[in-house]
């Protein structure tokens, strides 16, 4: 591990443990206030108007807590399961989701340990714990032989329930995975996401998106604003230190058809990222995407949906 991600690591598990060392004043995984809470929750909704097209909300009871699942899409197309990117909720998807949903039926599921409208009820979920959380979702919609969006983060845990033997999953896309296939390409610059959450700002948060972004004049004041929130509210927590990269026997013993997409300005992933993906990937296919970021489902969104429709089709 890079000595300055091991820094990072020290100073997020030091600042994780100052945080809950204080005296909740509220009883929620996430967040420190109700009226916090109720805030973000407020400009979630909001954000989620983005998606323009019919859709439903529905809460799933977990054996960890309470799923939020967001449902659209024609009820006879293929089922295609849609995990965000950290801290960003489902309501991320508002630049895709139209082409998505054309022919796909759409589960958009929050992640319990982020802010979005999941709820978790027990201790920090372990990687068998996660398995064990989206198989219980997908076996209450019945998905058999469905396809799987990820980003970011939400590219770990696709990449993780892909390498669990049984699996149902059928074609996976891969926006930019953390953690992945290498640890995060650009530490050094990723710091201002830490700096965000650590002393939350206006500021640090207008440099975090341009730092992940190539073009954050795209993303929309409406979303700018929840996402904000996200990191403003939420309690700061060690998970991401549990995200390691996947060995080269886990990702070969992937089966799938995966398609793997990333920025040529991503400060998370790099062309070794595609490098691991093409030598330990069975069927993987990868693609650079030009003048995008880590955010590239924003930055490029036209092309990125292309790319991702016409491989799931």
């Amino acid at each position: 591990m890079p000595k300055l991600y091991f820094r990072l690591a020290v100073l997020l598990l030091l600042m994780t443990s100052c945080a809950s060392s204080k005296k909740a004043k509220f009883d929620d995984y996430i967040f420190k206030t109700k009226s916090e809470k109720q805030a973000y929750i407020n400009s979630y909704d909001k954000a989620l108007k983005l998606w323009n097209i019919p859709y439903t909300e529905e809460n799933i009871t977990t054996t960890y807590g309470t799923a939020h699942v967001i449902i659209a899409g024609p009820k006879n197309g293929k089922d295609l399961v849609l995990l965000h990117g950290m801290d960003a909720s489902s309501t991320m998807w508002y630049p895709n989701i139209k082409p998505l949903a054309k022919n796909h039926r759409i589960y958009a599921i929050d992640f319990m340990m982020e802010p979005g409208k999941s709820t978790l009820s027990s201790k920090s979920l372990s990687s068998e714990d996660i398995v064990i959380l989206y198989n219980e979702i997908f076996d209450h919609y019945k998905l058999k032989k469905f396809d799987i969006a990820g980003a970011s983060r939400g590219g770990w845990i696709a990449t993780l329930l892909a390498t669990q033997k049984g699996n149902s999953i059928d074609k996976i896309v891969l926006l930019s995975p953390a953690q992945t296939f290498k640890f995060i390409d650009k530490v050094g610059k990723t710091t201002s996401a830490l700096m965000l959450k650590l002393f939350p700002s206006e500021k640090k948060f207008g440099k975090t998106l341009n730092t992940f972004s190539t073009h954050s004049e795209k993303i929309s004041p409406v979303y700018k604003r929840q996402f904000y929130l996200a990191n403003k509210y939420a309690k700061s927590n060690s998970s991401m230190l549990k995200m390691h990269p996947f060995s080269d026997d886990e990702l070969k013993s992937i089966n799938n058809p995966v398609l793997v997409l990333i920025g040529d300005h991503d400060v998370i992933n790099s062309e070794e990222s595609l490098e691991r993906a093409n030598k330990y990937l069975i069927k993987g296919k990868t693609q650079t995407i030009k003048d995008a970021g880590h955010f590239l489902s924003i930055d490029q969104s036209k092309i990125v949906n292309d790319a991702m429709i016409n491989f799931l089709e």
